[in-house]
């Protein structure tokens, strides 16, 4: 996942302009139709999108080169991830969507000679997808220590018992890594649970239901599992890193993944505000009176862009900074785009909606399909709340707190 070399300024601005070229030419004609869905029915076009990414060597921009990838650094994928962003298929086709750009990451990090060869290649490739399962129906995933999962070591095998749900993509993927309790005694709650890779034709898994999400499943990559565990039998070589490991493994996940995030709202974002834009000319309330000569639909466009720009500058900044400290160097900067760059997600998408109209809440636009399923934005990888929280504290014990 590291670049192997360095690309200029000059040739980042081309590949950013070959991505944009894409995105709109090839993205935009189809997305709308894409989530429509049934999406399943849309995987043979997908995939001649993703051969045709590969073809102009577009494919994977986050790997390094010998992977497949381009080598793009942090600051520099971020860049292409708000491209992406702007259509909802857009890291589908490129193959960097969650949550398989965290599985791959953790799996060039920590992962086995033989988990890389069986699993990592082939998910790098495009072969296969996978998910990621760790939030449970019954304990609040705002504190994960609280855990029921298991997975109890029986010679050379986990036994794994359990129950999750907003497992993202486990319809059609072949392998989820299990976030499961395996040291139950450990002095220290984030000692107590470790990583393992399972595949999903495992005797004992079961994908219980696609999740209704305001009113829609979804299927395949565009859905949200409901999954049990009930005595899934794994070999003890499908744990990644070391036993008790699972949270320290987790952290390194999520610290490169909020980037990720922050970066592909910021697109959506910024597709949501060229809608508004021109739905605000186009739409006349009477002969020659449009909509966007309204003072109030002109705060809204000033207000939705000072706040886009400012949510990039101070992404792209995090990003910096966490290429060359590290993740935890930067932990205050990480909760701040998090709960930042969601609320402007939130308000841009609803000033859209709002200049619509009727036509806003309906499926005739991405809007509804945007509100529907990045709401959660202000829920999943901790909620605002937690890291309003957490941001305060830090500040405060500047201040002497304790």
């Amino acid at each position: 996942m590291n670049p192997t070399q360095e690309i200029s300024a000059a040739q980042l601005q081309q590949l950013l302009l070959a991505y944009r070229q894409f995105v709109e030419q090839e993205l935009f004609p189809k997305d709308l139709d894409v989530v429509k869905g049934p999406f399943k029915s849309y995987l043979p076009a997908l995939k001649a999108l993703r051969e045709k990414a590969k073809s102009l060597g577009l494919f994977a921009p986050h790997l390094a080169k010998d992977e497949g990838g381009l080598g793009l650094n942090l600051v520099q994928f971020a860049q292409v991830s708000e491209i992406l962003g702007q259509s909802p298929i857009g890291h589908y086709v490129f193959n960097c969507n969650a949550p398989d750009i965290g599985n791959m990451e953790l799996l060039h990090q920590f992962g086995s000679e033989e988990q890389k060869e069986k699993w990592l290649g082939p998910l790098q490739r495009g072969e296969i997808r996978s998910c990621f399962a760790m939030t449970e129906p019954q304990l609040p995933g705002s504190n994960p220590v609280h855990m029921a999962t298991t997975a109890t070591r029986d010679g050379e095998e986990y036994v794994i018992q359990g129950h999750k749900w907003f497992t993202t993509a486990a319809d059609g993927a072949q392998f989820t890594i299990v976030m499961a309790v395996t040291n139950p005694d450990a002095s220290s709650p984030y000692q107590k649970a470790s990583m393992i890779l399972l595949p999903l034709d495992t005797p004992g898994y079961t994908l219980v239901r696609n999740i209704s999400i305001m009113g829609e499943a979804g299927e395949d990559y565009l859905s949200h599992a409901e999954v049990k565990f009930e005595q899934c039998r794994v070999p003890v070589s499908h744990r990644i890193g070391l036993e008790g490991q699972g949270f320290a493994l987790a952290q390194e996940r999520l610290g490169p993944g909020r980037i990720h995030h922050c970066m592909r709202w910021i697109g959506i974002c910024e597709r949501a505000f060229d809608m508004l834009c021109r739905r605000a000319l186009s739409r006349e309330l009477e002969v020659g009176k449009a909509l966007a000569d309204k003072q109030t639909i002109q705060n809204w466009i000033a207000e939705s862009r000072a706040e886009i720009k400012a949510s990039r500058l101070m992404v792209l900044d995090t990003a910096q900074k966490m290429q060359e400290h590290g993740a935890k160097a930067v932990k205050e900067d990480i909760s701040t785009i998090k709960f930042f760059v969601a609320d402007v997600l939130m308000k841009v998408i609803d000033r859209a909606i709002q200049v619509h109209g009727a036509l806003g809440i309906t499926d005739d636009t991405l809007l509804s399909f945007w509100y529907r399923h990045e709401r959660g934005a202000r829920i999943y990888d901790g909620p605002d709340e937690v890291h309003k929280s957490a941001l305060a504290r830090s500040i405060l014990k500047n201040y002497g707190s304790k």
